[in-house]
């Protein structure tokens, strides 16, 4: 997956603000393998990490589709800002579902895909597949919530290559995940046809 540039995350969040389901079920597509991982290394929990990354799903199309996002192209920033959130709220014990939205195709979507008992261990294969220090700034980052200046410090690089190395690396969990998922996709269709 490619990172969106600030004039397509401003076209995603206001084709969702518009009403477009298909922009909801894309935004889903496109952040859900990242949510869930930044959730798994936050919890140690895969699959309280699936509620959490519905709660996050559900919490980030309500506000998109009541125009509460004021900057449409800082949209991947908001939704890693609600999903820290999420987090934070599960740590301390309390319930962050909200009520159910009256239409939630795209949270039943992540829902659907996420469930599937195969899907354990794909976060944590992926970042295996990663060289220690992009496992140590992707860490860093997501589980510590630190800044590319402050890991760049800490690992004695320089804040843009910690910001290429982050970009990489999330790039590749993404991809592996969605390769495998594609992967999985195909033998399910494949033994129904079987059936």
């Amino acid at each position: 997956m490619q990172d969106l540039s600030e004039d397509q995350q401003t076209g995603l969040a206001e084709r969702i603000l518009a009403g477009d389901r298909n922009a909801e079920n894309e935004l889903v597509r496109l952040f859900s393998p990242r949510v869930f991982a930044m959730l798994c290394a936050r919890t140690r929990d895969r699959e309280g990490s699936r509620d959490l990354l519905h709660d996050v799903l559900i919490s980030v199309l309500g506000a998109l589709r009541k125009g509460q996002l004021r900057d449409h192209g800082k949209l991947a920033g908001f939704i890693h800002g609600v999903a820290r959130h999420v987090v934070q709220a599960h740590h301390r014990g309390q319930n962050t579902r909200e009520q159910p939205l009256e239409d939630e195709p795209a949270a039943d979507v992540a829902a659907d895909a996420l469930e599937d008992s195969e899907r354990q261990g794909l976060v944590r294969e992926a970042l295996l597949e990663l060289d220690p220090t992009d496992q140590e700034i992707l860490a860093r980052t997501l589980v510590d919530g630190q800044k590319p200046g402050h890991i760049a410090m800490a690992l004695g690089l320089t804040s843009d290559v910690v910001r290429q190395r982050k970009s990489r690396a999330t790039k590749k969990v993404a991809e592996y995940i969605k390769k495998l998922s594609q992967s999985m996709e195909l033998r399910r269709h494949s033994n129904k046809d079987r059936a």
